[in-house]
């Protein structure tokens, strides 16, 4: 069986929401996509360590649209791990695991990899909305859009923009061909 790492923050878990959110309650301002497109997400939200920070943070974060369907349909052909580089901030290994646990509970805890560089990672499969996790896989790559990687080029990385397509290429790939 076919193995493939899934991201989780900016892939499975909406952190642009969640910080777009947080900047809201804390300044009154409202941020938009269109105007943090291509900035790194340290520029993009000057108040990123704060919220990181506090409580709940990773706990509270809501849902990429599609994602929990689209995994379960996934977790079906391929060994699915979750592979989050938490160990930055240590509050978010706890709450990771128990999103995680709620949102994702058809994954088991055998398959949930919380680490701090992904270059170790050697699965079939990456699917990452950060370059320097999927330039350093040796596998297929995709690239998850979010607003800091939407105005560069994919390079080698197969581009997504939706768990919908990300879906139709992987049955499209099964069916067809090997992934490798």
């Amino acid at each position: 069986m076919k193995t493939i790492a899934v991201d989780m923050d900016g892939v499975l878990a909406d952190v642009y929401r969640q910080f777009i959110d947080m900047h809201f309650r804390d300044t009154g301002e409202q941020l938009d996509t269109k105007t943090i497109r291509g900035l790194k997400e340290r520029e993009a939200f000057p108040l990123l360590e704060k919220h990181v920070h506090a409580p709940g943070f990773f706990e509270n974060a809501p849902l990429i649209p599609g994602a929990k369907e689209a995994l379960k349909q996934i977790h079906e052909q391929y060994k699915v791990f979750i592979v989050s580089a938490a160990t930055e901030f240590p509050r978010s290994l706890q709450e990771k695991q128990s999103w995680l646990n709620r949102h994702f509970p058809f994954i088991p805890w055998q398959q949930m990899v919380f680490c701090g560089s992904k270059e170790i990672i050697r699965t079939d499969i990456m699917i990452d909305d950060h370059f320097k996790n999927l330039d350093a896989f040796q596998g297929k790559t995709y690239l998850f859009t979010q607003p800091h990687n939407e105005n560069a080029s994919s390079g080698r990385h197969l581009r997504v923009n939706s768990w919908e397509e990300l879906v139709g290429l992987l049955a499209t790939n099964k069916q067809k061909k090997p992934f490798l």
